[in-house]
């Protein structure tokens, strides 16, 4: 993603951390505010052969490298899914593996890669310009993985950078948050947004639905519109599942169902409670539902959470999920 491309929110803190110095740094926050991409526009910057103050110059030879995923003073570690589903090439034995059928792509950050990375930190820079390694989501690094890179971080060699960007940091060892300086990620205001929302593509009426039904975060609003659902189906689906109409449902994953409904019962609950609703239009919202219900409903949502990704059958889960989800809109006491 060029430097232009970027959201003004992102380039706007990509400018303010570039100003600091820091050899590592940990960018935090919730889902869908741009981690990734000021992580990698960071490392743009780092690596570029002319930069400015506002980052990488987006044309030479360094950039075109990062931007082609083939860097050789560029180091990313992430779980082989979101590597693959990023463009991010995997080591040759990886994607033998998974080619060959000898294991599934890892969901985590393999102790392999990080071994790999911690070589490639204490190699001399190919470029000339240093090194940088890229981590996310760097809550995906299980305890071991973790203790691979604390060594580094604590002595870092004298040209390599490191940034972490993580949608869960309270779940990383607080050995390595205290070894990287911290940036919370800045929420855009709904104009600014809104407007790159249109910009990437998407109807004004639909991208104000979207952006609320990704609680305010542009980036999860823009993979809502990506993953085939539409801001029609999302302002109906409070009343379809007051009625039972799992058919509303027919063309989202389990996952997906979990996500709306958690959402659901939460503008239920915040509405009956006395507070606004977030996800939905309070007008949308079915009349019914007890707080005691809907805060039972709330745990087996949570449950389902933990196991959503298992091999069930996916309409029977739904048909599930959508009887649970009318028996608690419908309750009175």
């Amino acid at each position: 993603m060029s430097d232009s491309a970027l959201a003004p929110w992102i380039a706007a803190q990509a400018t303010q951390l570039l100003a600091q110095r820091g050899h590592a740094w940990l960018l935090a926050g919730p889902s869908g505010l741009g981690q990734y991409s000021l992580a990698l526009a960071l490392v743009r910057a780092w690596l570029c052969e002319h930069p400015s103050a506002h980052g990488a110059c987006g044309s030479c030879g360094s950039c075109h490298a990062v931007d082609v995923h083939t860097h050789a003073d560029l180091c990313v570690l992430m779980p082989e899914t979101v590597m693959l589903a990023l463009g991010w090439p995997l080591s040759e034995k990886a994607q033998s593996d998974i080619d060959d059928k000898k294991r599934k792509a890892s969901k985590e950050i393999r102790v392999d890669a990080m071994r790999d990375a911690v070589e490639f930190s204490q190699r001399t820079s190919a470029r000339g310009r240093g090194k940088a390694v890229l981590v996310f989501p760097a809550e995906r690094m299980n305890n071991i993985t973790a203790n691979a890179l604390l060594k580094t971080l604590e002595e870092p060699p004298g040209d390599v950078k490191f940034v972490l960007a993580s949608d869960a940091a309270h779940q990383l060892l607080p050995t390595i948050r205290s070894r990287c300086l911290g940036h919370s990620m800045v929420w855009p205001d709904a104009h600014a947004a809104l407007a790159w929302i249109e910009g990437q593509g998407i109807a004004a009426a639909s991208a104000a639905v979207m952006l609320r039904a990704a609680g305010g975060r542009p980036e999860d609003a823009l993979l809502f519109s990506q993953s085939g659902r539409d801001a029609q189906t999302w302002v109906k689906l409070p009343q379809a599942m007051a009625r039972g109409d799992v058919s509303v449902l027919k063309d989202w994953s389990p996952a997906q169902a979990v996500d709306a409904l958690h959402k659901l019962c939460h503008d239920m609950l915040a509405v009956k409670t006395g507070a606004d609703s977030r996800f939905f239009e309070a007008a949308d919202l079915p009349a019914g539902g007890s707080v005691t219900t809907l805060t039972a409903w709330a745990k087996a949502l949570a449950s389902a959470t933990r196991t959503v990704e298992h091999p069930f059958n996916a309409g029977l889960m739904l048909e599930a999920l959508v009887s649970q989800a009318q028996t608690a809109l419908n309750s009175r006491h």
